[in-house]
C-alpha cells in the first residue's frame, strides 16, 4: 500500500511503532488539538527532529497514524467472538466490536472518518488501500448471509453506513451535556441496546439470513 512514508528494516519498524504508540496515546488523552509533533516526541521520550527524521514531517506522521488506526480496527473486528455457525450472530458481534473501537478513542475514530485534523488529508493511495482492505473483510462476512442475487458489497455498504451513523451520533451525544428530555438515558446499556436494535433492523431490512 503506497504512503508518504517508507519503512524497511525491522529496527526502523520498531522505532516507528514506538512513535505511533506515543501518537495514539497523545491523541486519546489530548484530542486532535493536542496532537503535535512536539507532544508525540515528548510522549516517546525523543526529540522533535527524530520524529521528523522518521516520518519526513508532520504529514508523514499523520499518514502513518491513520494507517495504524485502521490496522487496529481490523484487529478489533477480527477478534470479535465468532460462533462458527450462526453468520448473523457473528455479524452482530463484528458490529458491536466496531462500536467498542469507536468508543475506546473517539479522537482516533474522528481521525479515521471525520477529517478532524482540518489541514490534513490522508494520502489518496493510503486512504484507498485501508478502506478497501477494511471493507473487503467486512463484505466477506456479509457474503456468508447474503440472499441469492443480492450484491454482498451493497449490503455491506448499507450495514456499515448504518453502524457508522449510529456510532457517530452516539459520540456526538456523549460529547455534549445530557438532555433531560432525551429519550435515551445516559446509562451505557441504553446506548448499546439502541445500537443493537439499529443493527438488527438493518440486517432484517436487507434480508440477511444464516
Amino acid at each position: 500500500m503506497a504512503t508518504r512514508h517508507l519503512s524497511t528494516r525491522p529496527a526502523e519498524q520498531h522505532n516507528r511503532g514506538r512513535f505511533l504508540d506515543a501518537a495514539l496515546t497523545v491523541l486519546s488523552e489530548r484530542g486532535v488539538a493536542g496532537l503535535t509533533v512536539r507532544a508525540v516526541a515528548e510522549q516517546a521520550g525523543a526529540s522533535t527532529i527524530t520524529v521528523y527524521t522518521r516520518f519526513g514531517g508532520r504529514t508523514g506522521l499523520l499518514d502513518a497514524l491513520y494507517e495504524r488506526a485502521f490496522d487496529l480496527l481490523g484487529e478489533e473486528l477480527r477478534a470479535a467472538p465468532q460462533s462458527g455457525g450462526d453468520g448473523i450472530a457473528d455479524l452482530v458481534e463484528v458490529a458491536l466490536a466496531y462500536r467498542r473501537f469507536a468508543l475506546e478513542s473517539p479522537a482516533r475514530y474522528g481521525l479515521m472518518f471525520e477529517r478532524s485534523v482540518h489541514d490534513y488529508d490522508p494520502d489518496p493511495a493510503l486512504r484507498s488501500g485501508v478502506l478497501r482492505t477494511s471493507f473487503a473483510e467486512f463484505v466477506a462476512k456479509i457474503d456468508r448471509v447474503c440472499p441469492p442475487g443480492v450484491l454482498a458489497q451493497e449490503c455491506g455498504y448499507l450495514l456499515w453506513t448504518s453502524m457508522h451513523g449510529l456510532v457517530s451520533v452516539e459520540l456526538t451525544i456523549r460529547s455534549q451535556s445530557p438532555l433531560d428530555d432525551w429519550f435515551l438515558s445516559s446509562d451505557e446499556s441504553a446506548h448499546e441496546t439502541i445500537y443493537r436494535r439499529g443493527v438488527h433492523a438493518t440486517i432484517d431490512g436487507l434480508g440477511l439470513r444464516t
